[in-house]
């Protein structure tokens, strides 16, 4: 049954349910990884220094004694091996190669021995470092006008009443306008680095300015997020908060922390970019303390209190029989002992109207020290413990009356007037001190009292004791006011809205696409990575709004979090992923995945493109179902076929299987066990994907041959870059160029390459050899231990901005690929400057090669000879070259041309789905 109106309600809920159960079941798998990455890098750190101590380097003889008596070598290597590789090398090499080889090996040894890096320093620490310093370079905030419009509030939340109306409420407040709201606690460092690349604005409740937080002040500095401090004390201005009068009730060293406290306060404050305040007065002594923008949002009224009020009130008469008809019961809620100086304004009147109304009783729930005037009636005097919000108000309801005592000073008359609020909404009068918030919304005698003497309060609170009927009223009108003033509706329209306003609408073009590859810019590697960048900026260039999902090094102090960056012009979301990744958990990466479904909740994109997701997981794919995101594959590969990934064998060689047959696979990969299980992942995300792309038809046909729809699989050509300038004409009469890309592989033909000439007597060629592992620091090419009559040279990879030269500088390119390329881009660029291929066949690599017109084949698996005979023949023939333009080069796919085509490819199936 496809038809999703057709499914019965109770299956709807089942496979609503099952979708969680794997949500769900991702998170904690990711928390895990997580957690268990967490564990491997400190135990990591725990050896290195472990290996770095005097003890560990003089029993290191010892330790290479043991591993040699034993067949193995220090490093691990069984000696047997290595004996076999060093014979291998030398038979190839001669001494100078063995040389070559072992050389690195044993100054990495030398460097670990003396505690100067070991086999990750150098090369590889200095890259990731010039990575990172690109990633982390400052965005642009004009980026968040394609963000979900979202806050993120980072608080102080073991203050529970306090994180209630600040932070919590806040949430409800923001939402109700339709903003996403995520909370984090303060301390949660690394959690919070990782949320705040997706938010578009960032409020911090009453955090210090630790220097962990600086951190992240730094981020949303980067990530140009607007940013709020808020608070409802007066915690920011030792000034003022020396003078409370409650701290006289602190042992010194608790004083000490508290006010040691304020400057790191006060610091988080002038940090951001405006403040908000709960109440007037401490909004303005804000601005006295150099915050130029200020906003007032009061404690208010939210849904849990409402509904909390509601059922009390509907079990009034419940609630109340147990009580003494004839006890009329003060309740004050203290909180902590630091209120021992706001009950003593009132304690003098509560005693003296307990002893003319011997009715009267007094509850009290919290830390609070009784003045000594309270001996007087303390068989009346109840002490509770302090209870959760639910308890409290319950305890709250059971009240005649209640009080809010307050020391006349100016930090209290920063405090807000919320056990006014809790009362009224209660429908229970309040006596109340006459603070600055108290003054604005009690209607003296009319929806509470204000009592400033000791006569005063006993006056009022007599009056009430004598008169229920007062009493009704004076609750009545009090919940009347909380309701048309303090309601969150109200609330949100009169003061959230004039702050934070609505949130806008998302900013995009009439299609949002979000591009997925392991890899981007700054980590340029690859050729699904190169082609991942220029569709992005090709597509961008169309007026189409492009995010990026890709990967990222472990940057330092983010420990596995996420981090955004820009790039190509577009907004990048990087989850990081260790090089050295367990292939097995790479095919369904959790953590990938939560990171990748919240982006997609940020971006809200009409459709994903994935390339190369190898380490990233196919739970990618799974998300972007839940999630209701069509999807589309470019295969660049045969990842989702293969777990060797371009169907090689163990000894290098390509095993031409057209079907797949896992019984195959199982005798290539002997010990592996997952194969069945891999082969049905990968082919429910072929399943569900919308469409499927491959560079080229033979690659294509690969992917038919294994059960794919043929109408699902559409050839999207990969492009190229055509030559900024012409050729330069080549010189008549001098040695024949040729040019060699893919490194020391032998998957890419390196050692073929390298036999063919070797069987060469001719001598006027140069051979252009690039080292593709030069740009890390690393040599793998060693050009000298070639026994050839020619000349062969070792130059780095060439770049965007170098590729003409060097194709400038060959005039044949050898492309001996020993497995079926799904394109082969460095054909095609060869071909687009007027260089001659030679490559092998089938696969995408030979597509564009017109036999004996632009270039020569030879059969994959073939051994050097004929290679060297194709080599021979263009030697002889040189002069063809001096002149020598591709007839065929009109015929290549641009990138322009590519990106115009997948436009309509996903413009069709976004237009498809939105038909349904």
């Amino acid at each position: 049954m496809n038809d999703p109106e057709k499914i019965p309600a109770d299956e709807k809920e089942e496979l609503a349910a099952l979708v969680e159960s794997y949500r769900a079941g991702s998170a904690l798998q990711g928390l895990r990884e997580a957690e268990l990455r967490q564990r491997f890098a400190e135990t990591e750190a725990l050896l290195t220094a472990q290996q770095q101590t005097l003890s560990w380097k003089i029993t290191f003889p010892l330790r290479a004694v043991r591993h040699i008596s034993r067949g193995y070598l220090p490093s691990g290597h069984k000696i047997s091996d290595v004996r076999a590789k060093i014979q291998d090398v030398y038979r190839k090499d001669g001494a100078r190669g063995v040389l070559h080889k072992i050389t690195p090996h044993l100054q990495r040894s030398a460097q670990s021995f003396l505690g100067r890096g070991g086999r990750n320093a150098a090369p590889k620490a200095e890259t990731i470092s010039q990575v990172a310093d690109r990633i982390l370079l400052p965005v642009k905030q004009d980026v968040l006008q394609g963000f979900r419009p979202s806050f993120l509030i980072i608080a102080e939340l073991s203050l529970r009443q306090c994180a209630k109306y600040r932070v919590w409420q806040k949430k409800e407040e923001l939402e109700a306008l339709g903003w996403h709201v995520a909370v984090f606690d303060w301390r949660k460092n690394q959690e919070i680095l990782s949320a705040l690349q997706s938010c578009t604005n960032v409020i911090f409740y009453r955090v210090p300015a630790f220097e962990a937080v600086l951190s992240l002040f730094a981020e949303v500095k980067r990530l140009n997020l607007p940013s709020w401090w808020d608070v409802d004390d007066l915690i920011f201005s030792e000034e003022h908060y020396k003078n409370n009068k409650n701290l006289d009730h602190l042992t010194q060293h608790e004083r000490q922390v508290v006010m040691n406290g304020v400057s790191l306060y006060r610091n988080c404050m002038m940090a951001c970019d405006q403040a908000i305040a709960s109440t007037r007065v401490l909004a303005q002594l804000m601005r006295e303390a150099g915050v130029e923008r200020v906003s007032v949002i009061e404690n208010a009224l939210d849904r849990q209190t409402l509904d909390i009020a509601d059922q009390l009130r509907a079990e009034r008469e419940t609630l109340k029989q147990s009580r003494h008809k004839e006890e009329v019961r003060i309740v004050y809620g203290s909180g902590t002992k630091t209120h021992d100086a706001d009950f003593r304004v009132a304690a003098a009147g509560i005693v003296g109207a307990m002893q003319v109304d011997p009715r009267l009783t007094l509850h009290i729930m919290g830390d609070l020290t009784l003045p000594p005037e309270c001996d007087a009636v303390k068989d009346r005097i109840f002490r509770h413990t302090g209870r959760d919000y639910i308890a409290y108000m319950r305890f709250l309801f059971d009240a005649d009356i209640t009080i809010a005592p307050l020391d006349s000073s100016v930090f209290n008359d920063c405090k807000s007037n919320i056990k006014f609020l809790e009362a009224a909404v209660l429908e229970v009068p309040a006596v109340c001190s006459p603070s600055d918030t108290f003054a604005q919304v009690v209607r003296h005698g009319q929806n509470g009292f204000l009592a400033s003497t000791p006569a005063e309060w006993s006056a009022f609170l007599l009056a009430l004791a004598g008169d229920a009927a007062l009493r009704g009223q004076i609750g009545q009108a009090a919940r009347q006011y909380a309701l048309e003033h303090y309601h969150p509706v109200n609330v949100v329209k009169d003061q959230v809205v004039p702050v934070f306003g609505y949130p806008p609408v998302q900013a995009r073009t009439d299609l949002s696409v979000m591009a997925v590859n392991i890899y981007f810019d700054p980590r340029s590697f690859g050729g699904a990575t190169f082609i991942a960048e220029q569709m992005v900026k090709h597509l961008r260039v169309r007026d189409i709004t492009v995010s990026v999902f890709t990967s990222c090094p472990d940057l330092a102090g983010r420990e596995g979090g996420v981090v955004r960056y820009q790039a190509a012009g577009s907004p990048v979301m990087s989850v990081p992923v260790p090089d050295d990744f367990e292939k097995i958990v790479g095919l369904d990466n959790p953590h990938a995945t939560e990171a990748f479904r919240y982006w997609l909740q940020t971006m809200k994109p009409d459709i994903v493109h994935f390339h190369a997701i190898q380490r990233l997981g196919v739970g990618l794919t799974r998300a972007c179902v839940e999630e209701g995101v069509p999807y589309v594959i470019t295969l660049h590969d045969s990842w989702w076929l293969c777990d060797r990934q371009f169907m090689v064998t163990e000894k290098g060689q390509f095993c031409f299987q057209e079907k797949i047959d896992l019984q195959v696979c199982q005798n290539c990969e002997i010990e592996a066990s997952h194969l069945q299980s891999r082969a049905a992942l990968m082919r429910s995300a072929l399943d569900s994907a919308a469409l499927l792309l491959t560079p080229g038809e033979t690659h294509r046909q690969l992917f038919l041959a294994n059960g794919i729809a043929a109408d699902k699989v559409v050839v999207n050509p990969n492009g190229f870059t055509w030559p900024e300038q012409p050729r330069t004409p080549r010189k008549k009469g001098t040695a024949l160029r040729f040019g060699y890309v893919g490194g020391a592989e032998d998957l890419k033909g390196y050692t073929l390459i390298r036999q063919a000439f070797e069987q060469l007597n001719m001598s006027d060629w140069v051979l252009y050899v690039v080292d593709n592992k030069l740009s890390l620091g690393i040599q793998s090419v060693y050009a000298e231990t070639w026994k050839v009559k020619g000349q062969v040279v070792t130059v780095p990879s060439y770049t965007q901005t170098t590729m003409d030269a060097f194709y400038d500088s060959i005039d044949v390119l050898l492309f001996p690929s020993q497995c079926k390329e799904s394109y082969g881009l460095s054909v095609r660029e060869a071909l687009a400057r007027d260089v001659w291929v030679v490559t092998t066949t089938p696969g995408g690599q030979a597509e564009a090669i017109t036999e004996g017109e632009n270039g020569n084949m030879i059969p994959i698996g073939a051994g050097p000879e004929a290679l060297a005979a194709v080599v021979r023949e263009l030697l002889n023939t040189s002069e063809r070259f001096d002149d020598y333009t591709n007839p065929f080069k009109d015929d290549l796919v641009t990138f322009e041309q590519q990106a115009h085509q997948l436009e309509a490819l996903l413009r069709q199936v976004v237009m498809g789905i939105r038909r349904q």
